[in-house]
């Protein structure tokens, strides 16, 4: 599972990045790890999967962060 995580955490990080939403890439880091760790522990198992909805919920994060 640890393989699992980290990819899925890649995915995301990349993507984040590469679009300038990353601010503060220690919260950003921990926020994508106990997502997808929480996710991966839930039964799901597909990395992009794990990814996008770890996108989503980071930017919903920063939006209630910035209201």
């Amino acid at each position: 599972m640890p393989i699992l995580v980290e990819k899925s955490i890649q995915i995301a990080w990349d993507f984040l990045e590469r679009s300038g939403e990353i601010t503060d890439p220690v919260d950003a880091s921990r926020f994508l790890l106990r997502n997808i760790d929480d996710m991966a522990r839930a039964g799901e198992h597909r990395p992009l999967m794990l990814a996008n909805h770890a996108i989503d919920a980071y930017r919903r994060y920063k939006r209630l962060l910035a209201a």
